[in-house]
């Protein structure tokens, strides 16, 4: 049993990628094995890798809708109705849970219960359209490039947050997927500084910076209200992040 164990650890690396698709999108995956997801937080490393391939994607929509003669708002549109297709709008249902709880309560249970209600409030529907317009319009500003950059970043954002702050409730997808290391945040955090580099260079790096105060400021006001981070904060910090990228990359362009 022990030298299975050990097996299982020495192999699992492999399945770090797939898992972390699995987690984050609803992109079709082959079958995994139990074990692959006995240990979530070690495939955080790469959250970065499936922006970069949702990215591709959204490029190629946009590409294609291009192609058709379509004009920019509506390339735009379409990318981000795939976006939201691809991951399954898990992320902005996160922002929406976190809008209502974060300002819907008056103490940290009573924030949490709210988050954990499936039910929408006004400021859910509020922050879900305010967003939604600003990517839409983010969008239709940047290159193909700036779009990658934009989802790899945004994506590596959330590995920080969920090692540095504590989880809210004992329960939920992100106390089943754990705190990951120290190792994990460094790579996923090389990864993106890397790709924004790489594929927008030196505006691709401000934006960088940029996302990483904003992902400390969602974390600071979730500490603040709730004492952590759960799987909805994490979303919303995913999606202002994303968004705080576009915006940065259309004002440096």
């Amino acid at each position: 049993m022990a030298q299975e164990e050990t097996d299982i650890a020495q192999t699992g690396r492999i399945w770090d990628a797939p898992v972390a698709f699995v987690l984050l999108t609803r992109l079709p995956m082959p079958a995994l094995p139990d074990h692959a997801f006995a240990n979530g937080a070690r495939a955080v490393w790469a959250y970065p890798l499936v922006g970069l391939v949702l990215g591709i994607i959204g490029c190629g929509v946009g590409g294609l809708a291009s192609m058709l003669g379509l004009p920019p708002m509506l390339t735009a549109g379409l990318t981000l109705v795939a976006l939201v297709m691809m991951t399954g709008a898990m992320h902005e249902d996160g922002l929406a849970d976190t809008a209502d709880g974060l300002w819907g309560g008056h103490d940290p249970a009573r924030r949490l219960e709210i988050m954990k209600d499936s039910r929408i409030g006004a400021y859910g529907v509020l922050a879900l359209i305010l967003v939604m317009g600003l990517r839409w319009l983010g969008l239709a500003e940047v290159a193909w490039t700036g779009l990658i950059t934009a989802l790899v970043v945004s994506r590596a954002m959330m590995v920080p947050l969920m090692y540095a702050l504590p989880h809210a409730r004992k329960t939920g997808l992100a106390h089943s997927v754990g705190r990951p290391d120290i190792s994990g945040v460094t790579v996923a955090m090389f990864i993106s500084a890397l790709c924004a580099m790489v594929l927008t260079g030196g505006p691709g790096l401000v934006a960088l910076v940029v996302a990483v105060g904003v992902a400390i400021g969602v974390g600071a006001v979730a500490k603040a209200k709730i004492g952590g981070q759960t799987g909805d904060i994490l979303g919303a910090t995913q999606i202002c992040t994303e968004i705080a990228v576009l915006l940065t990359l259309t004002a440096l362009a």
